[in-house]
């Protein structure tokens, strides 16, 4: 698809791609994208496609960030884990949707760019953390939802125990450049996988529950 220069422009985009929720949409215009990547790449934020942002990272394309944010269902006052916060915009759509959001982040430099540009537009209810987000972050779980932004073949045990009862987890399933991206819920017998939500590419997760740190 061509240029789009502005956000209703890319909500238009991702309404074709066939997002519905009204919730979701609203925050797509609320948030702009323009302000959390980086700054020489400002003019190419309302194109569906993702974009560099160093250390080998790409965010997610919008209008798949999009669809794994409406599969999670979120209310409004839930408590959400996201694995991969790269510059922050997955980040603050979750807090708009949601009671509080923590992000875990691999590398320092990009969790820092991710907070400084919550903290410039105001998104009070999600915090940054630098750390192994197949780990998990035990101090504040159980999660009602937790969006994983890197693939692996299988969710890593700790995410799947840190999910509340009845809790949404989104993740590509698979090796790294290849995947479904899976919605499952947390039944009595552990996740349930719900339905594919999509195809895609993303990058590897890796720490001590994935591949292994490069």
């Amino acid at each position: 698809m061509g240029a789009v220069s502005k956000p209703e422009d890319l909500v238009r985009a991702i309404a074709a791609e066939g997002v519905r929720d009204p919730r979701v949409l609203d925050v797509l215009r609320e948030v702009p994208r323009s302000g959390f990547v980086p700054p020489d790449l400002a003019g190419q934020a309302y194109e569906d496609k993702p974009l560099p942002i160093g250390r080998a990272q790409v965010t997610t394309q919008p209008s798949l960030v999009a669809r794994m944010v409406e599969a999670l269902a979120l209310m409004g006052s839930g408590r959400v884990l996201e694995v991969g916060a790269g510059y922050g915009w997955q980040t603050a759509l979750l807090a708009g949707l949601s009671g509080f959001v923590w992000a875990m982040e691999r590398f320092a430099d990009v969790a820092e760019a991710a907070r400084e540009n919550l903290v410039r537009f105001g998104v009070a209810n999600a915090e940054i953390v630098v750390g192994d987000g197949t780990k998990g972050l035990p101090a504040h779980a159980p999660y009602d939802a937790i969006l994983v932004a890197a693939a692996f073949p299988s969710v890593p045990r700790a995410l799947e125990d840190q999910l509340a009862a009845k809790g949404r987890l989104v993740q590509p399933v698979g090796p790294g450049g290849r995947e479904e991206v899976v919605l499952f819920e947390k039944g009595y017998r552990g996740l349930e996988r719900l339905r594919v939500v999509a195809g895609a590419n993303f990058v590897k997760l890796r720490g001590a529950h994935a591949f292994p740190e490069e």
